[in-house]
């Protein structure tokens, strides 16, 4: 059902935006976004690097950006097909250093300004993964105190630094081309290496994108996680408008 607001009800609310206390969403000082100049290798999502108060996006796609600001996974943003095609370079610097949660809320201001982003969400039940420990037991390191975070992928593994289980469960829904619910109930940073050599075919190798049950098998047995499908209620944010920005 659309909402309409009275003239009376667009009064109270700009009051309320301009009360003493209450903040505006953060924006970055300075922003340039280009078409992308070169692919990130084995990234499909590209790379986000970020530093206090800077961020740095090569070879992401609209709907990476989406994923990265508003904390969803590739089947739970639904939008015209050019948001997974289309990919740029994006530098964003803020006026003074901020945290990582500060900069997706200003990636969220420079998606909706650049990009004219606006969206709904809804509940949809999809068909998609739970993911548990196994029975094995995790087989990922705790991170160190202050460790960095990183990720790096090749054509048969990755290795990766300083991650959560909630942005290990994020990543991998992209190449199970489907939604992930962690129910790990782990909380910390882990570090991990992902060898996918000794499940590939004989005739395979490397990993491809439709090799689905080599990664299912390869977190059981390289990390100690399990994915079993299930239907489920997800959060799923429908894209209503979106525009291609123009270079600058």
């Amino acid at each position: 059902m659309r909402r309409f607001v009275t003239g009376l009800g667009v009064c109270v609310l700009a009051s309320a935006l301009w009360a003493p206390g209450v903040q505006a969403q953060p924006e970055f000082a300075v922003a340039s976004i280009h078409q992308s100049g070169a692919e990130v290798k084995f990234e499909r999502d590209g790379k986000t690097d970020t530093s206090p108060g800077h961020l740095l996006m090569k070879d992401v796609t609209v709907q990476t950006c989406v994923k990265w600001a508003y904390g969803m996974q590739r089947s739970q943003v639904i939008g015209p097909a050019w948001i997974e095609s289309e990919h740029f370079d994006i530098d964003a610097k803020a006026d003074d250093p901020v945290d990582v949660p500060q900069l997706k809320l200003m990636l969220q201001t420079l998606l909706a300004d650049r990009f004219k982003l606006t969206f709904h969400r809804e509940k949809k039940e999809l068909k998609g993964f739970v993911m548990t420990v196994s029975k094995s037991g995790l087989k990922m390191r705790p991170s160190p105190p202050d460790v960095a975070h990183y990720w790096q992928n090749s054509a048969n593994g990755t290795v990766a630094t300083g991650i959560t289980l909630q942005e290990f469960t994020d990543y991998i829904a992209g190449p199970m081309e489907a939604p992930i619910l962690n129910e790990t109930d782990l909380p910390g940073k882990y570090d991990f290496t992902l060898d996918f050599t000794n499940y590939l075919p004989a005739d395979m190798h490397a990993m491809t994108g439709e090799a689905t049950g080599i990664l299912i098998a390869a977190l059981q047995g390289e990390l100690g996680l399990k994915l079993d499908g299930r239907r489920a209620m997800f959060d799923v944010m429908e894209i209503d408008h979106v525009e291609k920005p123009s270079d600058n």
